[in-house]
């Protein structure tokens, strides 16, 4: 036969806890504050740390391999200490719950932890934010600053090119007036705008046409002096330096991609620690508590 205990009337203190929330948000802001504060700092120093690690000479200092497995490394400690810490102070100092079950009192425990981790979160996401806008906000004012001059310069000699990569029938125009001699009076500036407009279109379909690559060795020909198939020969070169050019660019591309899914995948590995190191430091934090405090009664009685 399966005992069972029967709860006596609610009174007293009591009747009064069941009146009011199992949250205690005084004890989750101090966690959540303490453990966003905990992690500012273990930031703050992780960033002198890898400044100090790093240099700009070529051959000396760490590698950006090395910086990179450091950098998830103190992210992930970073995440250990500030939630233990700020779970366990949470943990410790919330309101005894009497007459509440263990169970129970484990589980608001476990809550208080990840409400508290919640919110050093969300203030250390706002912290950053902020940081990070007023230094795009400040790089993009002196950018612009540095730019709009060179770009009042620019714009005159844009206007003056009789056709632009970004007219899409300025290539086809050329073809309209294209000659198997290029005439003497051409300028250079139209002549290399020309050849710009070839080069372009060659690089984004992938390769040069043969009557794209014939009239521009004759434009290049008549600049330089060149022979017909030195100035084809010329042209090849070209465009192999710049398919090299653009396919490193695509490397550099594909390795920061890789980099950016790295760091996320890492940082909800540490956040998703970080959560689970929190709850369960608050759990200890409050059975300690109320240990303390059984053993502190036990003693006066």
């Amino acid at each position: 036969m399966v005992e069972r205990t029967i709860a006596p009337a609610l009174t007293g203190v009591a009747a009064s806890e069941a009146s009011t929330s199992g949250v205690t948000w005084s004890a989750i802001i101090a966690g959540g504050v303490a453990a966003a504060a905990t992690a500012l700092i273990l930031l703050v120093l992780g960033a002198g740390l890898g400044l100090t690690a790093v240099s700009p000479w070529a051959n000396s200092g760490v590698s950006a391999t090395t910086i990179g497995v450091g950098a998830v490394i103190w992210l992930v400690i970073t995440q250990w200490v500030s939630a233990g810490l700020g779970g366990y102070l949470t943990g410790r100092l919330r309101t005894r719950w009497v007459n509440v079950h263990t169970h129970e009192v484990f589980f608001r425990d476990t809550a208080h932890g990840f409400l508290a981790w919640a919110l050093a979160t969300v203030i250390s996401a706002a912290l950053l934010t902020s940081a990070i806008s007023s230094l795009v906000g400040g790089a993009t004012t002196a950018a612009t600053n540095v730019l709009s001059g060179a770009a009042q310069g620019a714009a005159q000699g844009a206007a003056q090119s009789a056709g632009t990569a970004s007219d899409p029938t300025a290539y086809f125009v050329d073809m309209l007036f294209r000659t198997e001699k290029p005439p003497a009076a051409a300028s250079p500036q139209d002549l290399r705008a020309e050849s710009s407009r070839i080069l372009v279109r060659a690089l984004g379909e992938g390769d040069i046409t043969p009557a794209d690559k014939t009239h521009l060795a004759q434009l290049v020909a008549a600049q330089t002096g060149l022979s017909q198939a030195d100035a084809e020969k010329r042209i090849d070169d070209v465009i192999a330096q710049a398919k090299a050019a653009a396919e490193k660019v695509k490397q550099a591309a594909d390795a920061a991609r890789k980099a950016v899914a790295s760091l996320a995948l890492f940082s909800f590995l540490s956040l998703l620690i970080g959560a689970f190191i929190s709850s369960a430091a608050a759990a200890f934090g409050g059975h300690e508590r109320d240990e303390h405090e059984t053993l502190y009664a036990s003693k006066i009685r």
